[in-house]
Parts: C-alpha cells; structure tokens; sequence
C-alpha cells in the first residue's frame, strides 16, 4: 500500500475530496523534508519501505492534520522523541568522516 493510502487510513480519512487529499500530501512532504533537516538521511526518509520513517510520517501527520485536534499535542511529542532518536541512530545519519 502507498505511504499516501497508509497516511489516509491512519488519519481516518475516507473522502476523496482534492483539498484534503494535497493537505495529507503537503504534510508527507512537510514531514519528510523536517526529517531530512534533523539530519536524517534523506534515501532513509524517501523510502516508503522502512517501518520507524513510515511511523514518524503519520505521526507527523496525526500531530498536523485538522483543527481542533485533542491528542495534536500527545502525537507532536511522539513524533519529536521519533525524529531526534532517528537523528542520532547511525543507521539513519550520515557517518562524517575525520580528514585529518
């Protein structure tokens, strides 16, 4: 299933109105990109296929999506811890090399 359908269903998002469709769109892409500026590497956060980038998307997703949203702030802090532990996990970063 596309991370866009992934998204959808977690939102709990049924319709196929245009508008909602680009804001899940727009927060994918929102998502990815803070991920990217974390420090996360950016063929990690473009892979659909890996299952703590999938998670960190929809609760990015789920933090953002709507009005009026009473757990926003719940998943914001879960997709923070997310982000920073991914930031600092060599298997998601990008392992700097010492040129002395």
């Amino acid at each position: 299933m596309p991370l866009f359908d992934d998204v959808k269903s977690a939102l709990r998002v049924t319709t196929d109105d245009i508008g909602i469709n680009q804001e899940i769109n727009d927060l994918i892409g929102a998502a990815r990109s803070d991920l990217i500026r974390a420090g996360v590497l950016a063929e990690k956060v473009n892979s659909d296929d890996d299952a703590l980038i999938k998670r960190a998307i929809i609760t990015y997703c789920k933090a953002n999506f709507g009005y009026d949203n009473p757990d926003a702030e719940r998943f914001q802090r879960s997709y923070d811890i997310l982000r920073q532990e991914l930031s600092l996990s060599s298997d998601y970063k990008a392992v700097s090399v010492d040129a002395t």
